[in-house]
This record gives C-alpha cells, sequence and structure tokens, in this order.
C-alpha cells in the first residue's frame, strides 16, 4: 500500500510540474455569424522553441492568437496548456498558469516609470509587491533598462517600448510567452536587435515563444519553425528554409522575390 502511494504521489507531482511546458491548439476553428475566421487549425509550440505564425492580412493570424491566449472561444476544438484542456480559461487564469502575451501596441502605462511598468506584470498575476520589485530590478539590469528605470515609460522610444513590453510580460515569469508583431515600427538596427532580444529570452528562460510577425526579416532570422496561415487554414508549417522554398507560400504570401531575398 506504501508503495502504490508514493507512485501516485510521484504521478500526480508529474502532472503538476511537467517538464516541457507545451501549448497546443487542437482542430480549433472559429466562426463569426457563419463566417469562418479559423477552419481546423493545429498548431503547437514547446518549451525551449520560437515558433512563428505568419501569413497575409486576414489569415486568422490575431484570432488564433485570441484563441490560444483566452480572448476569444473556439468554435469547434480545444486549446491545451501542458495536455490540459483550457478552451475555456479566462486570459486572467491562463496568465496565473504561465502564458504571457504582448500586444501589437505596447501599451505601457505612459506616467508610470519604467521599472513601474515591469512590476506591474508581475502584480498582474498576484504576485506580492516586494518580489514583484525585486523582478522589476532583476529584468532591467538583464534586458538593458537600468538607466532608463526612473524614466516615465511614455518617453521611451519605439524600440525600447518593445523591449519594455517583453520585460513587463516576463515579470510574470512565463513558461510560454506569445509576441503579437513585436516588430512593428522598427527599422533595421532595431529588428536585428529584437532578434537578439527574444533569442535572449528563449535563452534565459527557456520558455516556448510564439510570434506572430509580418516582417519576413526578423521572423525567418529568428524562429526555429514557421507555421502558416492563409485563408483561416493551415498552408505550410516547416523550418524558415523549408517556408521561404514553398511555392504556395511565395505564391501566396512572401512573392518570389522577398522569399529568395529574406
Amino acid at each position: 500500500m506504501t508503495a502504490l502511494l508514493n507512485r501516485r504521489r510521484q504521478h500526480l507531482r508529474h502532472r503538476e510540474a511537467p517538464e516541457r511546458a507545451e501549448l497546443r491548439a487542437e482542430s480549433v476553428s472559429v466562426s463569426f455569424s457563419g463566417l469562418m475566421a479559423l477552419s481546423d487549425v493545429t498548431f503547437g509550440a514547446s518549451q525551449g522553441e520560437i515558433v512563428g505564425l505568419i501569413g497575409p492580412n486576414g489569415a486568422g493570424k490575431t484570432t488564433l492568437l485570441n484563441v490560444l491566449t483566452g480572448f476569444q472561444s473556439p468554435t469547434q476544438g480545444r486549446v491545451l496548456l501542458d495536455g490540459r484542456d483550457v478552451s475555456a480559461w479566462t486570459p486572467q487564469q491562463l496568465a496565473r498558469a504561465g502564458l504571457s502575451r504582448t500586444f501589437q501596441g505596447v501599451r505601457p502605462f505612459g506616467r508610470l516609470t519604467v521599472r513601474d511598468n515591469i512590476a506591474i506584470g508581475a502584480l498582474g498575476v498576484g504576485v506580492a509587491p516586494a518580489e514583484a520589485r525585486r523582478r522589476a530590478e532583476t529584468l532591467l539590469l538583464q534586458y538593458g533598462l537600468e538607466d532608463f528605470a526612473l524614466m516615465p515609460a511614455s518617453a521611451l522610444p519605439a524600440g525600447l517600448q518593445r523591449r519594455l513590453g517583453i520585460a513587463r510580460a516576463l515579470a510574470a515569469q512565463p513558461r510560454v510567452l506569445l509576441l503579437d508583431e513585436p516588430a512593428a515600427g522598427l527599422n533595421e538596427v532595431e529588428g536585428d536587435e529584437l532578434v537578439s532580444l527574444v533569442s535572449k529570452v528563449r535563452a534565459d528562460s527557456g520558455c516556448a515563444v510564439v510570434v506572430v510577425e509580418h516582417a519576413m526579416r526578423v521572423i525567418m532570422k529568428l524562429c526555429d519553425r514557421l507555421h502558416v496561415l492563409d485563408g483561416g487554414q493551415t498552408l505550410a508549417t516547416g523550418t524558415p528554409a523549408e517556408i521561404r522554398a514553398d511555392t504556395r507560400v511565395r505564391e501566396a504570401y512572401l512573392g518570389v522575390g522577398t522569399a529568395a531575398n529574406a
């Protein structure tokens, strides 16, 4: 009996603290008043990898991101976090379970300092104020924001605001991080800095990273795998090299010249 109880405890510990974080959508469809925004899409990202989600405007990228983060319920299919069905969870529940998201607009609390903006990311998932401040100090140093700690967040230039948004998301210590068009509005140099930044996030935290992005120069450098949507359906999946060479993707989205020069 004792041995049986010990095995049961080990099994429960394994279920409560899985070795590898995984976020997965299985056969997800979303319909708005009869219009299919997503149709039978299966998508996943595991701990330690960076997965890009790309496609032309109207492809369903934002809808899928909203489904993954609890802002939109699937009409069919389900979302799994570490094997657990979280399709009906709220964004707040998902955040507390280890899923953080940034948005196209960084949306800083403009009158608050950069330090306080980062601390809010931790406070939002129930972390005590003292621990939130400690995390903020660590992230300021870790991501090169220490010189701007007491500056109002609204005074930061675009590239640093993107960095602030990512640091604020990391204050929650996520196991899965979703970035919504982090390169929007950035120039080429800032885009390269973003690639280095997100690569550092993966190296430092080991979390799974999902990136929705239009900037092909960024996405091709950054991601281990790409998932291409078109018309609400999966068009192709594969490595950046495989996607670059895929005729369907080139015709639907990249264009021959863009694919060749990315």
